[in-house]
């Protein structure tokens, strides 16, 4: 049993690793979130059903580490998305235009409020169900449907013009204009259409 719960703790490592990063948006903090879930996972394994969905209790657990972790007065200031980490979510090392695309769409996901946020993450980052993201977020379903409506609502409207995109604190974005709408929006807010 205890070989069967690693070999699948070890194949979840890349979903984990890639959701600690949307937690945290620093690479360091991350591995040290993976780190702190796999450790308290292999601890408490015996609290895990086998059959159940591995991925939403150790998701579960990371999110209660990274709570209490914020909880403690541990956060570190959150930062722009490295840019060696944007080729890593796409298939196919992105363009010039494509690595804008990718980072325009995470600062509007970084405007968006912690809770509508992590159930994006959960149900569209992760492909997680409702009942799954419900019981990592100790909400009930309605409030994930709800959250994850407004949060795409939301992007859309950042990602339409119609509302301002959060400012980074770098000098280098203050150079955008507000309300400038570059040609790659349409496409990101036909692509939050298909996925709701």
């Amino acid at each position: 049993m205890a070989d069967t719960f690693q070999n699948q703790l070890v194949a979840l490592l890349p979903a984990m690793k890639a959701f600690a990063v949307m937690l945290t948006r620093n690479r360091q903090s991350a591995d040290d979130l993976v780190n702190d879930t796999v450790l308290r996972a292999l601890r408490k394994q015996d609290l895990y059903a086998m059959g159940t969905n591995l991925k939403a209790w150790l998701f579960t657990i990371m999110r209660n580490i990274h709570v209490n972790n914020l909880r403690a007065g541990q956060r570190s200031r959150l930062v722009e998305v490295d840019d060696d980490l944007l080729p890593n979510l796409a298939s196919v090392a992105p363009g010039q235009e494509h690595v804008l695309v990718l980072k325009e769409l995470f600062r509007a996901i970084d405007g968006l409020n912690a809770d509508q946020r992590e159930v994006l993450l959960l149900v569209v980052g992760q492909d997680l169900s409702y009942e799954e993201t419900a019981r990592i977020c100790g909400c009930p379903i309605g409030t994930v449907r709800s959250r994850l409506a407004r949060a795409r609502r939301e992007l859309e409207r950042m990602l339409s013009g119609e509302v301002a995109m959060p400012v980074p604190d770098d000098g280098a974005a203050r150079t955008l204009k507000r309300g400038a709408r570059p040609a790659c929006r349409p496409a990101l807010t036909e692509g939050l259409r298909a996925a709701s």
